[in-house]
């Protein structure tokens, strides 16, 4: 990609860079149809918390390298390895817990970009993302029952409250793969374009978004989170419209529209 800055992490197997507005994090191990290891993981904080220090980034993209998939779940191969002791376990959970929260609580809106298989903890991190937009070769699965794993409760949560319960119960009873038309049926995709379209779709989209007050995509984005708490803290949320109420873009906004041209925000 023309201009794209890449950042240095220590996994090759996670690729993220900055382009324009965009900030850029491909799971890359297509060989495996980009299946998740233990270091790519541990590496996805990192690379977000770039991302979040960078002003200059609107909005972020995860995505798989190659044409075949989005991510295949976790990297069964070095489960004897990395999974076979209690310690070797604690480890794993948490640094796939830490990558999913982070993720989850970005503060800048965040897009998944799904084309081929998305399958368990492929599902798990696309579900942690604002937006999901998937080409109609995409298909998705959990397949833990055949697996004989356990789901953690995060991730059932987030599956939950993007399709409700009775989809919950046949994605993970059947553990079959459903089709990108399926899963927008379910309410877990935003949307399906073709397989040629759908760089061009995403990016479409997130210059749209970029273009916006990043003040009020946080303060939005917070917002829909603690309304989706028992007990939302909505206190945090008044104090971010207000800022948004306070802020130079606020103003730049109001300006722009007077003057009929298009608003230049810089989040502050």
């Amino acid at each position: 990609m023309a201009g794209f800055e890449r950042l240095e992490l220590p996994t090759g197997r996670i690729v993220a860079g900055i382009e324009g507005g965009i900030g850029w994090l491909a799971l890359n191990n297509p060989a495996r149809r980009n299946a998740l290891s233990l270091a790519m993981w541990e590496a996805i904080p990192l690379a977000l918390e770039r991302f979040a220090a960078e002003a200059r980034v609107r909005v972020i993209v995860l995505r798989g390298e190659g044409e075949k998939a989005f991510a295949a779940g976790a990297d069964i191969s070095e489960f004897e390895q990395r999974r076979a002791s209690a310690d070797g376990i604690a480890r794993y959970d948490a640094a796939l817990a830490e990558a999913s929260a982070r993720l989850e609580s970005m503060e800048k809106p965040t897009i998944a970009m799904i084309r081929g298989y998305c399958v368990g903890g492929g599902v798990g991190l696309a579900a942690c993302c604002d937006l999901r937009l998937a080409a109609e070769d995409a298909r998705f699965a959990i397949p833990a029952a055949r697996l004989g794993l356990g789901y953690g409760v995060e991730g059932v949560r987030r599956l939950l409250r993007l399709v409700g319960p009775a989809m919950v119960r046949e994605i993970f009873y059947t553990a079959r793969q459903f089709s990108a038309a399926e899963m927008l049926a379910m309410g877990f995709l935003s949307r399906v374009v073709a397989v040629a379209d759908l760089e061009a779709e995403t990016r479409a989209l997130t210059a749209t978004i970029a273009e916006n007050a990043p003040l009020t995509l946080k303060a939005l984005k917070r917002t829909v989170a603690e309304l989706g708490k028992t007990e939302p803290d909505l206190a945090v949320c008044e104090a971010l419209v207000a800022e948004c109420s306070a802020s130079a873009d606020y103003v730049e906004g109001r300006r722009a529209f007077m003057e009929k041209r298009k608003p230049v925000f810089r989040g502050r």
